[in-house]
């Protein structure tokens, strides 16, 4: 509307003198907002004028109005976040709006049917069907994590109970412990083995039960040549350089010169199963041997349910990392230079791990293995040294992975076919690069829960999504090939059902 239809709308609502408008807007600019007028704050502290200029309005001869500051989206669609401070409301609708930029009276604003505006905006979610990819979620719209159901009691849950955990670890050290000595008795290659815990239980991020463990028989070799099997950096040849100080390992060589992961493994196998017959008040057995697993399982009854305990044969050599870790374990920012140097002057590991993508499968192939870092670095897992300490502050970096553990384990019980591809080394590897990706104990609040555990669950959904999850100590080495690109997009749709949908299958028992 030009200006003659503003001065004849002024004449039909009245005129009022110069006098009388200069006390209104005296009045109007001597006035502080009210809490309940608070206008949305700019950038740069000031207030934001409450109503942008509408047409026909007398003050079209002024400097046209402010628009409030648009809300800054974060990556991948997230929300920071929540702030703890109650969020300023808009301007009463018809009320006086202070003075114009031109130094006159704005008019009172019309009556407005929208509602008043914030700063975020939380809208509830209808069900998403199930098999519907995501789409990506702007600020302020993120699901309420878990419904109704806040994610700390659902990680409260998830804490293993003491006396389970005490009588489980009392029968698995029996086992152990008698073991061990049989074994060295044989002499030979195993005279020096010894015992290190690793696995989710030594890494206390073990979730619901105490019925699996991880227990590493460790064999010092000095020296030996290492040589890639493949591209992935991971998989080796092992072959001994001249003179070897451990002859009692010549045996197991092939025709080939490689050292045998099969001729050891079976060796140890043959043993174990001899001596656990002789254990005392106690059932064990050996289960059945898993194609291409590094792993002797163990089963010990303990009803109402039985414990595996793996017992994995893993060489500690005493030599550099090779090269195809130097890009790896990138945690300068996270966890310091410092702790990167003491972590790669240990020695290297190596499991008697097949390699499938070999044509002929002859049992010569070992795979790195980075356990006892891995198991270092949860320990040890925040930016400060106080991190999680009894007088230090607290963060929810391990209730994250235990929440995306726990969440995985409820799919593959429900789809175990679909999702055999996928396991929790995957989720703890999107863990770590997540750490990475935020480095500070600042990013990990334990009262941002929510938040952080969808940044994570986020992450892992472009894993997913890409069919790309580096391995974190070894960068080439991608964890979801193109073999594996079926069960990642069942596992994508599944994730982002339960993340639209406040993650129901937290709530079933």
């Amino acid at each position: 509307m030009d200006g003659a239809g503003g001065r004849g709308e002024r004449g039909r609502r009245g005129t009022r003198s110069v006098a009388a408008r200069g006390r209104v807007a005296a009045t109007g600019a001597a006035r502080s907002p009210s809490p309940d007028r608070g206008a949305v704050g700019s950038p740069d502290g000031g207030a934001t004028p409450r109503a942008p200029r509408r047409k026909g309005s007398t003050a079209g001869r002024g400097r046209p109005a402010q628009r409030a500051p648009s809300v800054r989206s974060l990556p991948a669609g997230l929300a920071a976040p929540p702030s703890k401070a109650p969020a300023a409301r808009a301007p009463a609708v018809g009320k006086p709006a202070g003075p114009a930029a031109d130094g006159g009276e704005n008019p009172p604003a019309p009556p407005s049917k929208a509602p008043a505006a914030r700063t975020t905006v939380v809208r509830r979610r209808t069900a998403v069907p199930d098999g519907t990819v995501a789409v990506p979620m702007a600020v302020g719209q993120l699901p309420p994590a878990a419904g109704a159901l806040r994610l700390r009691d659902v990680v409260s849950r998830l804490s293993l109970c003491r006396k389970d955990v005490s009588d489980a670890s009392e029968l698995v050290n029996r086992v152990v412990s008698y073991l061990i000595p049989a074994i060295r008795s044989t002499g030979g290659a195993f005279s020096s083995i010894k015992r290190v815990g690793a696995g989710s239980y030594y890494e206390r991020v073990k979730i619901s039960e105490p019925n699996e463990f991880d227990i590493m028989l460790l064999m010092p070799v000095s020296r030996l040549q290492l040589d890639e099997c493949d591209d992935t950096g991971a998989y080796y040849y092992l072959t001994f350089k001249r003179n070897p100080k451990e002859k009692y390992l010549l045996k197991f060589v092939d025709e080939e010169g490689k050292l045998s992961a099969f001729q050891i493994l079976q060796s140890l196998r043959e043993i174990i199963k001899r001596e656990v017959k002789n254990i005392q008040n106690m059932e064990v057995s050996v289960k059945r041997k898993k194609v291409g697993s590094p792993a002797i399982t163990l089963q010990i009854k303990h009803p109402p349910g039985d414990i595996s305990v793996d017992i994995i044969l893993t060489l500690e050599v005493q030599q550099s990392w090779p090269p195809s870790t130097a890009d790896g374990l990138r945690i300068e920012q996270w966890l310091g230079t410092k702790v990167r140097l003491k972590c790669r002057n240990e020695s290297i590991y190596l499991v008697a791990k097949q390699n499938k993508k070999e044509k002929v499968l002859k049992g010569n192939t070992w795979r790195l293995s980075f356990s006892h870092i891995e198991k270092d670095i949860l320990k040890n897992h925040g930016s400060s040294k106080t991190c999680c300490e009894s007088d230090g502050p607290k963060c929810c970096r391990k209730a994250c992975l235990k929440l995306l553990k726990y969440l995985l384990e409820k799919l593959k019980q429900d789809h175990t076919k679909e999702l055999e591809k996928i396991c929790s080394y995957h989720v703890k590897t999107a863990f770590f690069n997540s750490c990475v990706k935020w480095p500070n104990d600042r990013d990990w609040h334990w009262e941002d829960l929510d938040y952080c555990f969808q940044r994570y669950v986020g992450y892992f959904l472009d894993c997913l999504k890409n069919a790309q999850l580096p391995h974190f100590f070894i960068p080439k080495y991608n964890l979801l090939g193109q073999e594996d690109r079926v069960s990642s997009h069942f596992l994508l749709r599944k994730i982002n059902y339960e993340l639209n949908n406040g993650f129901p299958i937290f709530q079933e028992r």
